[in-house]
């Protein structure tokens, strides 16, 4: 990392073995990572956002690096993605517009693509413990109704007044027992 300020990096991994009486074989997975960054513009208006659009390119790939190394998989074996944050409550929601949207994209796709549909993203301000779905859509098409789906993220920690958790998830699998919508599954990819 050049210039953010990392205070931790955490990764959680969620493994659904059964649903309601039924296995899930193979288990479906999911990982959010997580980096807990110090804001540089905490307590303070700045019309620009340069340190956190930053972040957000330096962020994007390292946490899909983090989330891929946790789920033990590859770029190929990664089926769906999204990203969130919470800011501090010095901070407001257009820094977590700042570390997601101009910059993150890119690299995120390069580490975990091909992936060229949209990164579905959620944000707010909260303090430690604050909970953030962690929107998840099908990395390569978003109308792959199997893969709509979230996370549930929070940090007992984090965020600090002062401070933005970024979150990266993706997963190697869609829903579990996915069996409404369109009939569109990773197999139907690309199809529209």
């Amino acid at each position: 990392m050049t210039g953010t300020s990392i205070r931790k990096i955490v990764t959680i991994v969620q493994e659904t073995r059964t649903e309601i009486g039924q296995k899930i074989d193979p288990p479906s997975r999911q990982c959010a990572a997580i980096a807990v960054i110090a804001n540089p513009y905490a307590g303070r208006y700045s019309q620009e956002l340069p340190e956190l659009e930053a972040a957000g390119a330096e962020l994007g790939d390292l946490l899909g690096q983090k989330a891929m190394a946790a789920l033990g998989i590859g770029a190929d074996e990664v089926e769906s993605f999204g990203k969130a944050a919470i800011v501090g409550e010095n901070g407001e929601k257009e820094h977590a517009a700042a570390c997601m949207h101009p910059t993150m994209g890119k690299p995120l796709r390069a580490a975990v693509g091909p992936a060229p549909s949209i990164i579905p993203s959620a944000k707010k301000i909260g303090g430690p413990g604050t909970t953030i779905d962690c929107p998840l859509h099908h990395k390569e098409d978003v109308w792959t109704f199997s893969h709509f789906d979230a996370m549930e993220v929070s940090l007992s920690d984090a965020p600090r007044a002062d401070e933005i958790m970024v979150i990266i998830a993706i997963t190697d699998s869609g829903r579990p027992l996915h069996r409404v919508g369109e009939g569109k599954t990773s197999a139907d990819v690309g199809g529209d």
